[in-house]
């Protein structure tokens, strides 16, 4: 029997997946972005774009392809390595960096403004309590969250970015300016490493296992049929963060006037919506804040616990709860320092995870899966080490002859270049015949 499912709940699914990308890396990169790159505005976008909407669209369709889990993206792999890699993501994308993220900038965006000079660790303490625990309800249970996020709150959130969208494009507050920075000289490949804050690349290998879940519950359990709306779900998420990057790279290249000086995102946002909207506008923009953060913590945290869970013995509402109040507790360190704590690891987990990728597609054209994934995954690992030692402030000069290496992408060439000459290894005899005859 053929396994389909009704036009809603494809809708319903792919804005599931949307919400859990559009959260606060998601919101405040953008327009410090588009303010700083400002003449090459399009420049920085499209490497940006590259990043954070074509590497996670690529990741879904991937898990997909693969089978449907990390078991299967990661079989040609040792188990260990495989599980040591999983663990790694998910700590990254969890309690240590992403997760707490939510909590910060809905904290410095949608709380902070309204309580102003009272604002403190005892305030930013009380908020992420209730914010992680409003998250963990959420999460709570698992196979509601394609209702009570793809149904009800996506829909707000997205109607709150329309008008915010709209508003930008019809009446921007300023004229774009010359860019800063490197932005300067390497807009697009600024705007490439920027794309990696939004760290939703490593989302997108642990959402896609979550819809397939959600897929399961609506009783689409056939391979091609789950690869099939994996995918609708993934350009229609991809469209969206399409939409939403495209509007604040916008509104921040057109901010010099409204927001100069801003440091971040989350200033020029805040600074632009009350000039737009007046006193409502920071109304209108904590709602948005606050909806996309909490959306994001509640897939961060319901993708832990579920794989925590099929790893050990402890239950996944038990995990629910551990990952949620470590999320709290990491909440409490500071958004600046969280961000500069993060850096140098995206540096080194990227690469890893765009080469997993790129091999699920082309997996069947290896002649020795295991024996490619391993030697990629390896070179991949290697000098992705470098680039990340470089960020953190090591002494790399000994290194500066290697290509890409000035733009900290030394690891390009030596992972694709692996991927070319394992696709030779491991043919027969009679194969390498033929192909020369």
């Amino acid at each position: 029997m053929k396994q389909s499912l009704k036009l809603a709940d494809i809708i319903a699914v792919g804005f599931m997946l949307f919400a859990f990308f559009l959260g606060a890396g998601n919101i405040i990169f953008p327009p410090i972005a588009g303010q700083m790159a400002g003449e090459h505005v399009f420049g920085a976008m499209s490497g940006f774009l590259i990043t954070a909407v074509g590497l996670p669209l690529l990741t879904i369709i991937a898990i997909g392809v693969s089978g449907g889990s990390w078991q299967h993206l990661t079989r040609d792999l040792p188990p260990k390595v495989a599980m040591i890699m999983a663990i790694l993501m998910f700590v990254i994308i969890g309690p240590a960096f992403a997760a707490p993220r939510t909590g910060l900038v809905a904290y410095e965006m949608a709380a902070k403004p309204f309580i102003g000079a009272d604002a403190g660790q005892f305030s930013l303490t009380l908020f992420s309590i209730v914010f992680f625990s409003i998250a963990m309800f959420f999460a709570w249970s698992q196979g509601k969250l394609i209702d009570t996020i793809g149904k009800f709150l996506t829909p707000a959130l997205f109607i709150g970015l329309i008008v915010l969208a709209i508003a930008v494009f019809v009446n921007p507050q300023g004229d774009i300016v010359a860019a800063t920075g490197k932005y300067v000289d390497s807009p697009l490949t600024t705007g490439f490493f920027e794309g990696y804050n939004t760290m939703d690349t490593f989302g997108a290998l642990m959402f896609g296992i979550l819809i397939i879940d959600a897929l399961k519950s609506k009783g689409i359990t056939e391979h091609k049929a789950t690869t099939k709306y994996l995918t609708i779900a993934g350009l229609i998420a991809a469209s969206g963060l399409a939409f939403v990057y495209v509007s604040l790279f916008y509104l921040g290249a057109t901010s010099s006037t409204v927001a100069a000086g801003a440091d971040n995102g989350g200033a020029i946002l805040t600074a632009y919506t009350h000039a737009l909207f007046g006193t409502s506008g920071q109304t209108v923009l904590s709602v948005i804040v606050l909806i996309a953060c909490l959306t994001t913590a509640i897939g961060l945290i319901s993708a832990c616990a579920d794989y925590f869970s099929s790893i050990c013995k402890v239950t996944y509402k038990s995990w629910v709860i551990i990952v949620g109040v470590a999320c709290a507790v990491v909440a409490n360190v500071g958004l600046t320092q969280l961000i500069t704590l993060s850096v140098p690891v995206l540096f080194l987990l990227y690469p890893v995870a765009i080469a997993l990728v790129v091999l699920a597609f082309i997996r069947k054209m290896m002649p020795n899966p295991q024996l490619a994934y391993r030697v990629v995954i390896s070179v991949a690992t290697c000098f992705a080490i470098l680039d990340a030692a470089k960020v953190a402030g090591a002494d790399m000069s000994a290194f500066s002859m290697l290509p890409m290496f000035d733009h900290g992408m030394a690891w390009v060439i030596p992972t694709f270049a692996s991927m070319i000459i394992v696709r030779f290894v491991g043919k027969k005899e009679d194969e390498l015949v033929t192909e020369n005859a």
